[in-house]
């Protein structure tokens, strides 16, 4: 299915992927091979600019980027780096956070014995 298939790609969970094919109006029980190339164009489209397709800020997971300030949906390499760059970010001004990070301690408050 269309669906699972979507949650493949780093970056798109199973309820994003659900909307993105509802937005696209493409069957969800069609098969990733099955597709045309205008519905994949249109997923793409969906999951490069969301909020042009009517898809609420709080769905996407970049949100109120430091940089940018905007809400943003990344995807496979881009998440990686943004991921990178906050965690650099947080390691250059010596937050608390970043520290563990460096340390490699856990993070969120766990017990570490």
């Amino acid at each position: 299915k269309i669906m699972f298939a979507l949650t493949r790609i780093r970056g798109i969970g199973r309820r994003f992927a659900n909307l993105v094919c509802k937005k696209a109006e493409v069957d969800l029980n069609k098969r990733a091979g099955e597709l045309s190339e205008e519905e994949i164009e249109k997923i793409k489209a969906i999951i490069d600019n969301p909020s042009q397709f009517n898809i609420p800020d709080w769905f996407l997971n970049r949100q109120k980027d430091r940089k940018t300030g905007k809400y943003l949906q990344h995807v496979s390499n881009y998440l990686d780096t943004a991921l990178r760059e906050d965690l650099e970010r947080m390691k250059k001004i010596r937050l608390h956070r970043g520290l563990r990070h460096y340390w490699n301690l856990r993070v969120r408050g766990q017990h570490t014995k």
